[in-house]
């Protein structure tokens, strides 16, 4: 008998299809992956499922039982536990006063029994192999153990259904390799795991089966281990897709850019990043690996020019840029693709042939004597709309009109477009599904190709080994390793973004 069943759910967002008569179910012990392309309909499928929206149609039953829709109470009352990406925990409060909140055990005199809460937590730590100190502030702690605590909350609760969104986007290779351990155990002691993901190798590791949804409707659910990572693939995008293209170096130009003791602080006094110092070279792809948070949105933004260094040099071949404002940057052919692409990628309000032409609508080929030259800025954004298939093909639409997976494609169209010779890109595939993914690594590799000089920052490490010449680590704001291509080793690169020294660093 199904431990989830879900029946016949239908979601509609004015005129999208969002879920169109979805259907599956899940056994006891079953690790069930769903994947999808970028606007597939998955995370709506799994907020229906654990009550955070209501369908249109259709319903949710947990061991035969169904279930009032459109009621996280009900969801989590019948065993249903969702682990969002971005993880809701309290950072100054403790592990156990995080994962009792709302829920404390009381005495007889109805103050918080610590003594039982402590048990109970410890309890299920030592039960599922979910480590980690009860009495640390979570605050305090890694991002894999960040995850771990939101895990035990769900169990906490009484979760027997867990559901699990991207939930290797931020952990290291190690941690990754926990986590699947832990989802093991889940499966085993007869918990039932949707484990949502767009990386294929994960989902081939880890699942029994995988369900496949496009555009709003389930394409099919297949057993993992009579299908491969090529034909999930093709049932994700409807085409063949070459997952297997990565960067081949036919030899790097000169040196370009030069950062010396480059270093960027807080008021008080503490380093965000730095002091770090290292070269790129014409034609090289130079990958920055890291966990979140640990220097990369600065360095990016220090090279664009967004913030000024507190001490260290930038140089441009063998003129200095570190105190050019960001205009000067970027015509000093520096493009910057940043990781937050609505906040200061693009202007939402803006149509598509605007911000195509936002970097360089006050010169030529943009420029018509006073004003723009709209028929040339128009023709030159639908060629880039056309190339890099941004849906929906209507260069008039304000960007805000499109998805997510389809603004930071705008926003790669504009800076490739451009024929930089320093390039930083920042998370250039997030929220994208693979077949675009594919787009944007043949994109990167031929820019890179034509001799352009790519400073290449992504969370993800199996992007970066694809792509990169070289690939640096961060930690603490700190290099704590540089190593080429013939040298990546997953093991070393993930020991390097815990702190820890793998191998000799090479630069």
């Amino acid at each position: 008998m199904a431990q989830l069943e879900v029946v016949g759910v239908s979601k509609r967002f004015g005129n999208l299809r969002a879920n169109d008569n979805i259907s599956f179910s899940v056994r006891g012990g079953e690790v069930l992956a769903v994947l999808g392309e970028n606007g597939a309909g998955k995370s709506t499928l799994m907020k229906i499922v654990s009550g955070f929206l209501r369908p249109d149609s259709g319903r949710v039953a947990v061991d035969g039982q169904t279930i009032p829709i459109g009621d996280p109470q009900a969801a989590i009352r019948a065993g249903i536990g969702m682990i969002h990406q971005h993880f809701m925990l309290i950072p100054r409060m403790t592990v156990m006063e995080n994962l009792i909140l709302g829920r404390e055990p009381r005495t007889r005199l109805g103050s918080i029994d610590t003594r039982q809460a402590k048990q109970e937590v410890e309890d299920l730590s030592k039960r599922f192999g979910l480590h980690v100190d009860p009495n640390s502030p979570v605050e305090s702690l890694s991002v894999g153990e960040q995850q771990r605590v939101e895990i035990l909350k769900a169990f906490y609760r009484g979760a027997k259904i867990l559901i699990l969104d991207e939930p290797t986007a931020l952990l290291t290779p190690q941690e990754t390799d926990r986590l699947f351990g832990s989802i093991r155990e889940f499966a085993r002691q007869g918990l039932s795991v949707v484990f949502i993901s767009h990386k294929l190798d994960e989902v081939m590791k880890i699942s029994e089966r995988v369900m496949v949804v496009r555009a709003g409707q389930l394409v099919d659910t297949v057993d993992t281990g009579q299908t491969d990572a090529f034909s999930l693939a093709r049932m994700m995008v409807g085409r063949d897709v070459d997952l297997g293209a990565s960067r081949t170096t036919s030899g790097l130009g000169n040196v370009v850019l030069t950062v010396d003791h480059l270093e960027s602080q807080l008021s008080k006094g503490q380093p965000l990043l730095g002091p770090i110092s290292f070269t790129l070279r014409h034609g090289e792809i130079l990958g920055v690996a890291g966990v979140e948070g640990n220097g990369q949105q600065e360095l990016a933004e220090l090279l664009a020019g967004i913030r000024l260094p507190s001490s260290g040099t930038i140089l441009l071949d063998d003129k200095r840029v570190d105190s050019l404002p960001i205009r000067r940057r970027l015509e000093s052919d520096i493009a910057y693709v940043p990781a937050d692409r609505q906040g200061e990628g693009l202007v939402l309000d803006l149509k598509i042939w605007e911000n195509f032409i936002l970097r360089d609508y006050y010169r030529p080929p943009f420029r018509k004597g006073l004003g723009i030259d709209v028929k040339v800025a128009k023709a030159r954004t639908q060629a880039a709309v056309d190339a890099f298939d941004i849906r929906p093909n209507n260069i008039d639409l304000p960007s805000r009109a499109l998805s997510g997976g389809n603004q930071q494609k705008l926003l790669l169209a504009r800076e490739m477009s451009r024929n930089p010779r320093i390039m930083i890109v920042s998370q250039p595939t997030r929220g994208l599904d693979v077949g675009a993914i594919e787009y944007v690594h043949h994109q990167l590799m031929s820019l890179a190709q034509t001799g352009t000089a790519i400073v290449l920052i992504s969370l993800e490490l199996d992007e970066l080994m694809k792509l990169s010449d070289r690939i640096m680590v961060l930690f603490r704001g700190q290099i704590q390793g540089i190593v080429a291509r013939p040298e990546f080793r997953r093991d070393a690169i993930g020991l390097w973004m815990t702190g820890q020294k793998g191998q000799e660093v090479r630069q």
